[in-house]
């Protein structure tokens, strides 16, 4: 399960994979930029949001 965070606090559901964090994200108005792939292939997010794995 994967949660999306705003430094430690934890702003959003979990949710399975990643890629869902970020579209119930989208949806509910959380975040307004859709996360792009960068030069290295990783992940730009907005500034103090991360996603990352937590405990069902």
């Amino acid at each position: 399960m994967y949660a999306l965070f705003e430094r430690d606090r934890q702003i959003g559901a979990a949710f399975p994979t990643e890629k869902e964090v970020w579209e119930a994200a989208l949806i509910e108005g959380l975040v307004t930029d859709v996360p792009v792939a960068d030069e290295e292939g990783g992940q730009i997010l907005p500034d103090g949001y991360h996603v990352k794995q937590v405990e069902p």
